[in-house]
Formats: C-alpha cells, structure tokens, sequence
C-alpha cells in the first residue's frame, strides 16, 4: 500500500487494501448504539476484521489496549458510555491506535453536540465519519440535521470536510448521495453505492464500522478513508443486483456481497471513473 494519492486511487490499491484487511485481521473495538449494534458487529467480520463491544467503564480501556482501531458511535449518549468513550479512546490515542468518531445525530440536539465537541477537544481522531449535516454541525456551520438524518442542501459541503480536517487534524467523511473524504490539503468526491441503502437503518453506522476496519488494517488514514467508503458503496451496488424483495432481504444481500468481496473482484473495478478530486 502507498501513500501516494495518485496511487491509492486505483482498483489495484483497492484490492490491496481488501487484501491486506483479510490478511492482518485487525480487531476492532465499538462503542456504539444497541440500536444498530448487531449489524456493525457481523459486517465487521464480514470485511474479515474482528469486531468486539466493550462500552463499559474498565473494561473499555483495558480492551482499547488490545485494539487495532477504536469506533466510537456517539447514536446513544448515556453517561457511562460517553465515560467509557472518553477511557477507550484515550488510552488508543496514548498507544498510538487509531480512533475513528461517527457523531451520529450531532446537529439535532446540544446533548449530542456537546458530547462530540468533548470528544473532539480530548482525543486526537484518525477519521470522522458522519453525514453531510452532522459534518457541517461539528464544523460549525449551519444545518439541518432531523433525528439522525441529513436534510436540506450542502453545496459547500467539500469546503466544510476540508475546514472540519483542518481544525481537528482527523480524515473526514462526509457521506451522502455522493461521499467527501477531505483532509487539509486535498479532497475527493467519490461515486460509490446505490439507493437502496437507505431503505435500510444502521447503513451509517456500518460504514463507520467499515472505515474504522480500514484503518486498523491500512496504515494511512487519508487511502483507509477512500478504500474504505469505495468498498461499503461498490458492495452496496451489487448487493442491489442480487434477487431481493424489498429492503429486508437486500439488508441481507449487502451483508453477503461484503462477505464475497475479495481482491480479485474489485481489482478491475475503474476507481478514476468513480473519484472526482476536488481543487
């Protein structure tokens, strides 16, 4: 794998990165919401990571020393999770383990965008996941965020990820009909996925899930990022070519298609024709 962004933008470098996921088998640690908690789990193990979910005080942190990423999914707020948040995320930072934030629903309550913004100001994050108004939320720039949804327009949702990159130091994600993956000095628009995926609840968090798998295999945050969100979205095309009813049983078939989804499937797949980079 490089670091090079010209060369991560290949379907050989996706393909390696897929491959190197399967190979190193990197566990990683959520802390989540119980509301999509099983779904993140399996799809973790379907990308060939391992997943566990240790959110309670003591035993968090203790976990995050054994960790090769660390998720945490700010979807449900109570104490003694954010206080097992700040333990895990802390202690992966001291050893130099990557932390990935999905501020779910930041933007719909000061509740949850006060628990992001601690979050932000204690732990160094590798990537920040979140839609494209729980990214402008955190950014401080106006949004429209509906219980966890994204609505209303972002036209500047590129210099928004960029903004948000550069005063946290973190890769950001902000996913939408089209997805940004922005760092300070460069941004690409990605287009990766299919519709159907958002028939189906938990899709955020999964890809949250699927970006921290990424990055506890693949050293560079910045090509994790891209691979990462290319991989959930190609996945999710093809899940939608798979026979199924309705959004139940193409859940499902996502699931499956992450399963099957080895190197050699996505090493012809034409990245530059889905990457538009951003000035």
């Amino acid at each position: 794998m490089t670091d090079s962004n010209e060369a991560a933008l290949t379907g050989t470098a996706l393909a390696d990165s897929i491959e190197r996921l399967a190979e190193t088998e990197p566990l990683v640690q959520h802390l989540t919401n119980e509301v999509t908690m099983n779904d993140v789990a399996n799809l973790t193990l379907h990308w060939d990571a391992l997943p566990v979910m240790a959110d309670s005080t003591g035993d968090a942190g203790e976990m995050a020393e054994l960790a090769s990423a660390v998720l945490c999914n700010v979807g449900q707020v109570p104490d003694w999770k954010v206080e097992a948040m700040h333990e895990a995320a802390g202690t992966a930072t001291d050893r130099g383990i990557p932390v990935v934030l999905d501020p779910v629903g930041v933007g719909a309550t000061p509740t949850r965008q006060a628990v992001a913004e601690a979050l932000l100001s204690e732990i160094e994050f590798a990537v920040i996941k979140g839609n494209y108004g729980e990214i402008s939320a955190l950014a401080g720039v106006e949004a429209d965020v509906k219980g966890v949804e994204s609505i209303g327009d972002y036209e500047e949702i590129e210099e928004t990820a960029r903004s948000l990159a550069a005063s946290t130091g973190a890769v950001v994600v902000a996913s939408g009909v089209e997805d940004v993956v922005a760092d300070a000095d460069r941004a690409v628009r990605l287009s990766a996925g299919h519709e159907r995926l958002s028939e189906v609840v938990g899709t955020g968090c999964m890809l949250g899930a699927t970006i921290a798998a990424f990055t506890g295999a693949i050293e560079d945050p910045y090509a994790a990022a891209v691979h990462g969100t290319l991989a959930f979205g190609i996945a999710g095309e093809r899940a939608a070519d798979q026979p199924h009813a309705g959004p139940a049983s193409y859940r499902t078939a996502f699931h499956d298609t992450v399963a099957g989804l080895s190197p050699e499937a996505v090493a012809d797949v034409d990245v530059e024709d889905r990457v538009e980079r951003l000035s």
